[in-house]
């Protein structure tokens, strides 16, 4: 009986973090153009971003693209490219959750066995909120200026840095993985 309480312990210890991991993911989100023919893009050209207040993350976000398209085998090209790739991002302040929480056990220790409730409160430490920055990735035409792709999706970050560098990168490359899309046919 011992063994098999542990057994569910350590599984419990090993399986809600990664359920944790789960909900904290997102999955990117992208819409196109049906009439394109994404087949016959080769190359691509960054346009100029929009100044922002926040030139770390936009350089960050540029880099990130260029080199999530090349690893796809498109090439970066200024002149006369078969496509542009224009971003834009934000940041907001999102409520952090409110850590207050119930828990059912149950329980045996010998020959007897109980249940038990209880609740807890987490007392937040530093900032109540947290900084969510959104990422979108716009494909346009440069033969008729117009959107034929856009990507977009999210990520929750504390501080800057290497890992929010990182975070941009993962991000970036989430998005771009869904470009070209696949059409079925």
């Amino acid at each position: 009986m011992m063994q098999r309480q542990r057994a569910s312990y350590l599984f419990s210890l090993l399986i809600i973090p990664l359920f944790m991991l789960a909900a904290c993911s997102s999955t990117p989100k992208n819409d196109y153009d049906l009439n394109y023919d994404f087949s016959r893009l080769k190359s691509f050209s960054q346009l100029a971003p929009n100044k922002n207040s926040d030139p770390l993350s936009a350089n960050r976000i540029q880099q990130a693209i260029a080199t999530s398209l090349v690893s796809q085998g498109f090439v970066a090209q200024a002149e006369a490219p078969d496509f542009y790739v224009a971003y834009g991002f934000k940041v907001e302040n999102k409520p952090k959750d409110s850590g207050f929480s119930i828990g059912i056990g149950t329980g045996t220790w010998g020959s007897s066995g109980g249940a038990s409730i209880g609740t807890s409160v987490d007392v937040p430490v530093g900032s109540d909120t947290a900084k969510i920055q959104t990422i979108q990735i716009d494909i346009i035409d440069p033969k008729t200026n117009q959107l034929v792709w856009r990507g977009t999706d999210k990520f929750n970050f504390d501080d800057g840095g290497e890992a929010k560098a990182e975070e941009t990168k993962a991000t970036v490359a989430k998005i771009l993985a869904q470009f070209p899309p696949k059409t079925q046919k």
